[in-house]
């Protein structure tokens, strides 16, 4: 074979390569909501075990456990997909002033595609008895998020691409609110967990954009209700509905089993997305450990083997006793 027959399939090799790698980028892009001259900080993390880390998506959330619970979660979104989301997460929330005042800290860490977020958010939240075992709650969240692009590690046809010749780095904040109730077997809720929309413009020398509009909302509707089968299962019912301005609604519809208190397994259905199961056990009346899959159902299944979640709580109870009731939520 001569040289330059060698070339000429080495180059073609590289454009399928590129044109390869470039679809896989475009089809993060699109499910994440990001643009290459948009970068948005707006994108809100996407949890399977949202039941059991909600003050993420609900500031209302905070306290409504009665103890203070402490959750931490890694996210592993879309395996053997180069850029797809990772995702980390700590909470600890509680009560306060005879659980009339519920007081959360947030701590987010997540990759996608060139894109890196580190966050931290405060929760407050105002509970309001209702019955002896209910209570509503109206939610505040603020906090900041450092938000970084890495464009340098983009491989591009022209190395004097200006979108692509730096990155950037910004500090950005946010806030959010919402409602909760609770009661001993039935939950709800509405939130809006971003209210600025954040976003880096690449095109203008990497400025930070912030604005407040509703057409930029991501609408977040949770419920759920527990009931007895026998003496020994419980079945929870529970739903998760996103709305965005523009965008088609998504919902969690979800089914899980409670075994003595003890275990928990459930499936969910991400309408147009995915299929997922997952189980959680308390290994003590303070220790959980939870684990989820997600197998994808659209577009992007060919590309990936699936998604993986696992979380770990710990509730320190309030009373010096140390005896805990048991949380369906």
């Amino acid at each position: 074979m001569d040289m330059r027959k060698s070339d000429f399939i080495k180059n073609e090799n590289s454009r399928t390569m590129n044109t390869h790698v470039k679809k896989l980028i475009a089809l993060v892009c699109i499910v994440s909501g990001l643009s290459l001259n948009k970068a948005n900080a707006q994108y809100d993390p996407l949890f399977t075990q949202y039941m059991f880390n909600e003050t993420f998506i609900n500031p209302a959330y905070a306290g409504s456990r009665d103890v203070i619970s402490a959750t931490a979660l890694y996210r592993n979104q879309w395996v053997g997909m180069e850029g797809a989301p990772k995702t980390q997460t700590l909470s600890i929330h509680g009560p306060v002033k005879n659980k009339k005042i519920g007081l959360g800290l947030s701590f987010l860490n997540e990759s996608i595609g060139v894109e890196r977020k580190v966050g931290i958010f405060t929760n407050y939240a105002y509970r309001i008895p209702t019955s002896e075992n209910g209570r509503l709650a109206f939610g505040l969240q603020a906090g900041l998020m450092h938000l970084r692009e890495n464009y340098l590690d983009v491989v591009t046809h022209d190395p004097n691409d200006i979108q692509f010749s730096q990155n950037v780095t910004k500090l950005v904040p946010n806030a959010g609110f919402g409602i909760y109730y609770n009661s001993k077997r039935f939950y709800a809720g509405f939130s809006i967990p971003r209210l600025v929309e954040n976003y880096i413009d690449s095109v203008n020398g990497g400025d930070i954009k912030n604005r407040i509009s509703h057409r930029n909302f991501h609408y977040f509707l949770t419920g759920g209700y527990v009931f007895d089968v026998s003496p020994e299962i419980k079945l929870k019912p529970m739903t998760m509905i996103r709305a965005s301005d523009g965008a088609t609604i998504q919902a969690d519809i979800s089914l899980a089993a409670y075994f003595n208190e003890v275990f928990w397994i459930g499936l969910t259905y991400r309408t147009a997305a995915a299929a997922s199961v997952y189980a959680q056990i308390n290994i003590t009346k303070q220790l959980r450990l939870g684990y989820s899959y997600d197998y994808t159902t659209n577009r992007l299944n060919k590309y990936n083997s699936g998604t993986h979640e696992i979380t770990l709580g710990y509730d320190f109870p309030l009373q010096k006793t140390g005896v805990l009731t048991p949380r369906f939520f």
